[in-house]
């Protein structure tokens, strides 16, 4: 993308903030009740939405396109909301929420290696598991409550993907052209890896959630591919959906 055209995506961010602001929260009142298992999952994932995205903001800044670097703060604000919900749906559940957890502080580090290019690449893990996630415990908890707050998070995170998506394919299109499908190819071998610590890591609470550890991979995995294949294909225009995230 040039500098500028990323006035379209700072205007959805915008436009889905005043959305959400007029729609409200959820009704908390109404309490949550969930297996300890799905609790303890949901604990984990409260952990990984919440952050300052400071790093990230940080290189965004110095991609040089004020349009991207707002629209950045944007996505960030809206992962700090994710936080925010998921939180409070484990205090309406009598919950605490956790201090840290492994996984999170390497999936940090991780991201922080090197460039913009390297976190994208490291959140686009997080992003696409997260997809599969949180339909698992919109469309399986059995708790209205539960399922409201998965539901927002969702159509948060299918505007997230196509979003990264934009960024990475202009990031991937400034190296040599036969080096973009094995810097695809390591990401989905990645991507497999995490996927086997969260099934590792949440599958009592998926079996809960009517999905099974090899069908949660599967799906997951199934869906990289169109990431992958947005990543690649060709921008028709500026602000342009691509959106690989619609695998439902």
């Amino acid at each position: 993308m040039h500098t500028g055209e990323y006035a379209e995506w700072t205007r959805r961010f915008e436009r889905e903030r005043e959305r959400r602001a007029d729609r409200g929260d959820p009704d908390w009142t109404r309490g949550a009740t969930l297996h300890p298992a799905v609790w303890a999952s949901v604990g984990r994932f409260q952990v990984g939405e919440d952050g300052d995205g400071a790093d990230l903001v940080a290189k965004a800044d110095g991609a040089g396109d004020a349009d991207y670097a707002r629209a950045v703060r944007l996505f960030v604000a809206e992962e700090q909301n994710h936080a925010r919900l998921l939180a409070l749906l484990l205090a309406a559940g009598g919950r605490p929420t956790l201090t840290g957890h492994w996984s999170d502080t390497v999936f940090v580090r991780l991201r922080r290696l090197m460039g913009l290019r390297m976190e994208l690449l490291v959140l686009m893990i997080a992003e696409v598991v997260a997809l599969r996630y949180y339909r698992a415990l919109r469309d399986g908890a059995r708790d209205a409550l539960t399922s409201d707050v998965a539901a927002r998070i969702l159509a948060d995170e299918e505007r997230h993907v196509p979003f990264h998506c934009e960024r990475l394919h202009a990031s991937l299109a400034e190296l040599p052209r036969p080096t973009r499908r094995p810097v695809l190819a390591l990401w989905r071998l990645l991507l497999l890896g995490a996927c086997a610590v969260v099934v590792a890591d949440h599958g009592r609470a998926l079996r809960r959630l009517g999905v099974g550890r090899l069908r949660f991979a599967a799906d997951v995995m199934a869906s990289s591919g169109a990431v992958v294949a947005g990543v690649l294909a060709p921008r028709p225009g500026a602000g342009t959906r691509t959106d690989p995230s619609r695998n439902r």
